[in-house]
């Protein structure tokens, strides 16, 4: 019986280098070095039942790769595109379970501090977002994401004993209010502490990195070196602002 010849191959310097850095580099893919090997073999002339022999494979294996490479040269040595099976679940409920754990457990009604991923596929469930979901399909959505809010806690330590008055003056002008009056329609509140990027500021707790099973942590107190306040509105009509600089030394802030 005729021994049956490989397929006449000749290689590029190119792809000669790139063949020869597949086969012997130890970094390789134990398959992608095969199948340099097997195209390296079939390049010097060498029959199939050979190769098969120094490589160790089905003589039909070096006969495909053999034939790949001659259709599409080097992009015939990748694995081809498979179908693989269908998606279950569309993109809008993977968001839709993304969006869930970026809010809090409480909001739900839910007894617990945080997300786990049983619960968020129970209370998925629960929503109608999907009739299943399996626990790792919910993790695999949430390695996904390149976002992670809920990996950070923030939190600030209020010392300010008169925070509740103050607070309550600052909510009462987001809500357009003054001393219990509504303003008017020429009154405009104006604040001037808002651009928070550059403000000469230190955090009083350093941010603690996200670890195994911990979220990273954000102290939003900081050290002040001075502070203008504001005391809105301004009238439009009188031109007048009721803002008066007032720097103070260096102090918490938060």
């Amino acid at each position: 019986m005729p021994v049956a010849l490989a397929r006449s191959i000749s290689l590029t310097a190119a792809e000669r280098h790139r063949l020869k850095k597949a086969a012997c580099g130890h970094k390789t893919e134990h398959r992608l070095r095969m199948r340099a090997q097997i195209v390296l073999h079939a390049a010097h002339g060498r029959s199939n039942a050979r190769i098969a022999r120094q490589t160790g494979l089905h003589l039909d294996t070096v006969r495909r790769w053999q034939g790949r490479f001659a259709e599409a040269r080097l992009e015939g040595l990748a694995d081809r595109k498979r179908s693989g099976r269908p998606g279950v679940f569309t993109a809008l409920q993977a968001a839709s379970v993304t969006a869930l754990a970026c809010r809090l457990p409480a909001e739900s009604g839910v007894p617990i501090s945080r997300w786990s991923a049983p619960e968020l596929a129970r209370e998925a469930i629960a929503r109608g977002i999907a009739t299943f979901l399996s626990v790792s399909t919910v993790r695999r959505w949430l390695a996904q994401d390149v976002l992670k809010p809920w990996q950070r806690r923030s939190w600030i330590f209020i010392t300010d004993p008169g925070f509740r008055p103050k607070a309550q003056r600052v909510l009462e002008l987001y809500a357009r209010t003054w001393q219990g009056r509504p303003l008017g329609e020429d009154e405009y509140v104006i604040s001037a502490d808002e651009k928070t990027s550059i403000q000469a500021r230190c955090r009083c707790h350093p941010t603690l990195a996200p670890g195994r099973a911990r979220a990273m942590r954000v102290n939003h107190t900081y050290a002040a070196v001075a502070r203008w306040p504001t005391w809105p509105p301004t009238t439009s009509t009188t031109r007048r602002c009721s803002a008066a600089p007032n720097p103070r030394p260096a102090s918490t802030r938060s």
